[in-house]
């Protein structure tokens, strides 16, 4: 469905539902050059057993109008403005990589409207290399290239796809290709710069779980104890058989993590 939010035209995917807004909700923010179609297994299951859903489009990105939006803290607000247009109090907000740090700082600054946090492919702070960086700016596709290569365990980067019918590199490869020019750059930027990660983890009073990959080569598992430590006793589950890209890598065994804790 298409709504205006805070003057943006955004798509956000709900499994072809309207929104209730005395049913519990949980909102699901994509990652850097993404939309919202990485969370399609996990928004459909929690629409099918009664929950509102809302996968969103952030502006500049998908079937969503508008700019990119520049900072991690201008994206939060624009999530808790989208809460406001459906008339939800609250909501679970569940994020991969940048769309982590949007949660984040989304239930540090606005802890009313945020009943629990799910930081999936998550770090703080989360530094993105001048060679990415360079990429991007350049919209050179050696950046997809980059990413999509970091972005999977070995094991699923080299064979061993343990989800037959699932070509996980192209689809990931896919998704950049067809983000529009300088999308990637700012939301890469966005991450780098973002510097308020534990200082906003330390103010957090919602339940939050973490679900990381062994494997992760973009935001790995060594560099992620300064958030885990900073936040207010999360939940920390470790797939061991994936890297950055859980949804597609471990689908299974990331909804089951879900499924518990939201």
């Amino acid at each position: 469905m298409k709504i205006q939010a805070d003057g943006v035209s955004a798509y956000c995917y709900t499994n072809n539902r309207e929104i209730d807004p005395d049913k519990d909700s949980v909102i699901f923010i994509h990652g850097s050059g993404m939309d919202h179609t990485v969370w399609t297994l996990f928004s459909r299951h929690f629409a099918r057993h009664g929950r509102n859903v809302i996968a969103v489009d952030l502006p500049g990105h998908g079937r969503s109008d508008g700019e990119p939006l520049g900072s991690i803290e201008e994206m939060a607000d624009w999530v808790i403005a989208l809460l406001d247009t459906l008339g939800i109090s609250e909501a679970a907000v569940a994020g991969h990589s940048m769309g982590s740090l949007v949660a984040l700082d989304g239930a540090a600054r606005h802890p009313e409207r945020v009943r629990a946090i799910a930081l999936v492919g998550s770090t703080a702070p989360m530094p993105v290399s001048d060679a990415i960086l360079d990429a991007c700016a350049a919209n050179d596709p050696a950046a997809f290239n980059m990413l999509t290569e970091y972005g999977y365990s070995k094991r699923h980067l080299f064979g061993g796809n343990s989800n037959p019918g699932m070509w996980m590199v192209g689809s990931t490869l896919r998704l950049y290709e067809r983000s529009r020019p300088h999308v990637l750059h700012n939301d890469m930027s966005a991450c780098n710069t973002y510097s308020a990660g534990l200082e906003r983890a330390a103010t957090v009073r919602c339940p939050v779980l973490m679900v990381l990959g062994k494997g992760d080569r973009l935001t790995p598992l060594r560099g992620t104890p300064p958030l885990q430590q900073a936040l207010p006793d999360p939940r920390v589950v470790v797939l061991e058989d994936a890297g950055h890209s859980l949804m597609t890598e471990a689908p299974n065994l990331l909804l089951d993590a879900l499924r518990e804790f939201l």
